[in-house]
């Protein structure tokens, strides 16, 4: 599989802000969530949980962006003891693959689409590392790896996705214990790389919206309006956050891990607080969002 069919064929992947950092609104409160009734993967709600919709030219349906969120397993028996699941929220977020599923993904995607020149998929999509759809999206997307567990067939997969050209992002886990086992799971896909931190100075931290500072969003549970709360406590290390990257051998970025932040919350809760959305969604969440798609997709 070579680098080139990861990339989209969009007559631009330059993404242009419309209308500058602000953006142009807080839409409303969000309806929807899944409550067990079935499976992530048998589909969107019909209403889309009021996000707008909008279509595809046919003639580019392929051409599109799409926001691949990564199904998989989670194993928290190196935690708490050898103590399975049980009180894992204490430690690196308490969440698995479906943290946020679907309203983060909905909103971002929106977002992208109503922001940028970037022509988006209005429909994000699940999918396992095993899947053989894996290598038409060159964007994928990881949340609450606490516990993540890949297999010996996940690991292999991901090292070809990302060395051909792919790009991961991780994001919504917390602490010393949370980045322990992502940084072992990592250590079975890439055994000779290492994640660095990357400095604010970073491409990938200016390439649209130039930040001053590394964005750190809380869950909207662990703040309140008129708080400086930013971050959320799930034991030793949980205070700092951290951007890290992992490279390939031409030094382009194949993965950005953002550690000690909740970038998903800042998507999926843009509608339910007028004050976070302002401190965290719009400063915060999707202007690093939109910098690390605009670096996936130029790199």
């Amino acid at each position: 599989m070579t680098r080139k069919r990861l990339r989209l064929a969009v007559v631009s992947c330059v993404l242009a802000v419309a209308g500058g950092v602000a953006l142009a609104q807080q839409r409303g409160g969000r309806g929807w969530r899944w409550g067990g009734g079935g499976s992530p993967l048998d589909g969107l709600p019909a209403d889309r949980s009021g996000v707008p919709d909008w279509k595809v030219d046919e003639r580019f349906k392929n051409d599109v962006f799409t926001f691949v969120r990564v199904q998989y397993d989670s194993d928290f028996s190196n935690f708490y003891g050898g103590g399975g699941r049980g009180g894992r929220r204490g430690w690196g977020g308490g969440g698995t693959w479906t943290t946020d599923w679907p309203d983060s993904d909905l909103n971002f995607s929106y977002r992208l689409q109503q922001l940028t020149s970037l022509k988006v998929n209005p429909k994000p999509i699940t999918l396992r590392l095993t899947d053989e759809k894996l290598f038409d999206y060159p964007f994928l997307y990881f949340i609450e790896v606490a516990g993540l567990s890949f297999s010996e067939e996940e690991a292999a997969a991901l090292r070809r996705y990302l060395l051909n050209g792919g790009f991961m992002m991780v994001d919504d886990f917390w602490g010393e214990a949370a980045y322990q086992n992502f940084a072992d799971q990592m250590k079975r896909v890439f055994p000779d790389r290492e994640p660095v931190e990357l400095p604010i100075t970073h491409e990938i931290f200016q390439c649209v919206y130039r930040l001053k500072e590394k964005p750190q969003v809380p869950s909207i549970h662990s703040w309140y309006p008129g708080s400086d709360v930013t971050w959320e406590d799930h034991g030793p290390g949980s205070r700092e956050v951290h951007y890290k990257g992992i490279s390939d051998d031409k030094g382009r970025l194949m993965a950005i891990i953002c550690h000690n932040t909740d970038l998903g919350d800042g998507w999926e809760r843009e509608g339910e607080d007028p004050s976070y959305f302002k401190e965290f969604s719009e400063k915060k969440s999707y202007p690093m969002g939109i910098n690390i798609v605009t670096y996936a997709m130029t790199h």
